[in-house]
Parts: structure tokens; sequence; C-alpha cells
């Protein structure tokens, strides 16, 4: 379900800043910065966000399918398949599922 903000104080430009995602038993809220509040500094720097899924590849293979480029093939570390991407402002994002393939495996395609 993608929740999006109805009430007309959410957006009293006309422009939606913030949503609600969710997939399956788990959810996220992105939420944009407020006028004025952005950060002088490099947006995505020292920060990232990892999602345990159920099947990493299949959703490397959903992203793939839409245009989302990764950072990288998947690869293994930490016995888990890890998906690497980085959003529009450049925050690190990983999906990751676990894997019985060798440590520092890559997919091959």
């Amino acid at each position: 379900m993608n929740l999006i903000p109805e009430r007309g104080e959410d957006h009293p430009d006309g422009k939606i800043r913030w949503c609600w995602l969710e997939l399956g038993e788990a959810a996220i809220m992105l939420q944009e910065f407020r006028p004025g509040g952005r950060p002088k500094e490099t947006l995505g720097i020292g920060a990232s966000v990892c999602f345990m899924c159920e099947n990493a590849l299949a959703l490397y293979r959903e992203f793939k399918s839409r245009g989302i480029q990764t950072r990288r093939r998947p690869y293994v570390g930490n016995r888990l398949w890890v998906v690497p991407v980085t959003d529009p402002d450049g925050y690190r994002m990983e999906c990751e599922s676990p894997t019985d393939a060798p440590e520092e495996s890559e997919l091959e395609e």
C-alpha cells in the first residue's frame, strides 16, 4: 500500500513532501526537507539504510526491469545477498537477504 497525504495543510503549494510505503509487513516513511530546512552538507554522506527481505535478488531483477541502476552487481557479504542502490538524493540503501553462497560471491548475469 502506498499512502500519500490528503489534507490540504500537508501540501499547501500542491507539492507532496512525504509518503508512506508498505510492502507486506514492512513500511517506511519518506519525507522531503521543509523549505529552508535542507542542510548545507552533502546529502547521503555517512548514512545508509538496509532493508532485510526474503529475496534481495528478486528485488534486483525487478529494479533492473524498471530501469533502476544499482551501485554494483549484487554480492554476498556477512552471509547475505546485498543489492546496493542510491536514491536520487544520494542516500545509500541496500536490500539484503540470507544466503548460503560463499562470501564475496557476485551475481553472474
